[in-house]
């Protein structure tokens, strides 16, 4: 359903932490006329772990009413508790987003089993097309291939972002899943490779600071023209790297923000970006062409 680069986009905030409608606006107008071809709101790099419920629900409203049906709005809805889950996605599929990206409850490790029902649950709660996200390194959780192909037999689980940076298990996800969901990289790193395996799209952090570039990549990758991605994919090298310095969005709000597109609000316990990497990200941003 959907494909290409899609951004994983940065919430913006002031620097008392209250939220910034009219950067967040502008920043989808530019994600549109760059070439993005859908806005992911609310997920890790939107920092829903320090947006409170209403204020989570406000910003995906927010999104779906700047965007106007232009590109898809995927609406980050995870939690590590199922019930506040359903009702994230409820809210999204309420306020008109096109699907919910749902990461793997964290903390709480639940078992294979337990992720089997925690997804079935909210995918029987509420009709919206649902993409399940795999990134154990933030959540101490990996979803097994087997648990994704068990999954992939409910009709509104329609994906998978999967960012483990693991070409073989994307190898295997290919397989097994047999065209019963896109898969999508979540890491931008190897998201290239991902692509030419047989990926249908990134949601990718690197595309809040060079999304016309992100998309050209996606687009060569998945037309199966190695030579012109990787031209692309190799300027964009660093910053895929270096946004990584501190903890995602701590690099990538800093670097918005240093080419004036939002304040340099972030919310505690986040902080803002080290002087020690300030030369590096601006390095990497010139690499880049941005």
């Amino acid at each position: 359903m959907f494909h290409g680069s899609m951004v994983a986009l940065v919430t913006p905030m002031f620097a008392d932490g209250s939220l910034d409608y009219e950067s967040l606006a502008k920043l989808v107008e530019w994600h549109i006329e760059q070439g993005t071809q859908a806005i992911v709101a609310v997920g890790t790099t939107g920092e829903s772990a320090t947006l409170d419920e209403s204020e989570h629900c406000e910003v995906i409203r927010k999104v779906v009413d700047f965007v106007q049906g232009r590109v898809p709005v995927i609406a980050g809805t995870g939690a590590n508790s199922t019930r506040e889950a359903i009702t994230l996605t409820r809210c999204a599929m309420e306020a008109g987003a096109d699907a919910c990206l749902l990461v793997t409850p964290y903390y709480n490790k639940p078992t294979q089993e337990g992720l089997y029902q925690h997804y079935k649950a909210i995918a029987g709660a509420v009709p919206i097309p649902q993409i399940l996200y795999n990134v154990p390194g933030r959540t101490a959780c990996d979803m097994l291939p087997e648990t994704v192909r068990r999954l992939a037999g409910i009709s509104n689980i329609v994906g998978l972002k999967e960012a483990t940076g693991n070409l073989q298990r994307v190898r295997e996800l290919l397989e097994i899943c047999d065209d019963r969901l896109d898969l999508y990289s979540g890491d931008d790193a190897t998201s290239l490779e991902f692509l030419l395996e047989g990926g249908q799209g990134v949601i990718s952090v690197t595309a809040n600071i060079a999304p016309q570039a992100m998309q050209q990549m996606c687009l060569a990758a998945m037309q199966g023209d190695r030579q012109a991605a990787e031209l692309i994919n190799n300027r964009l090298m660093p910053l895929h790297r270096d946004l990584f310095v501190e903890s995602n969005p701590i690099p990538v709000k800093w670097a918005l923000a240093e080419m004036g597109r939002i304040p340099a609000g972030i919310r505690l316990p986040l902080t803002v970006l080290s002087d020690t990497y300030h030369d590096t990200l601006r390095k990497a941003m010139q690499h880049a062409g941005v």
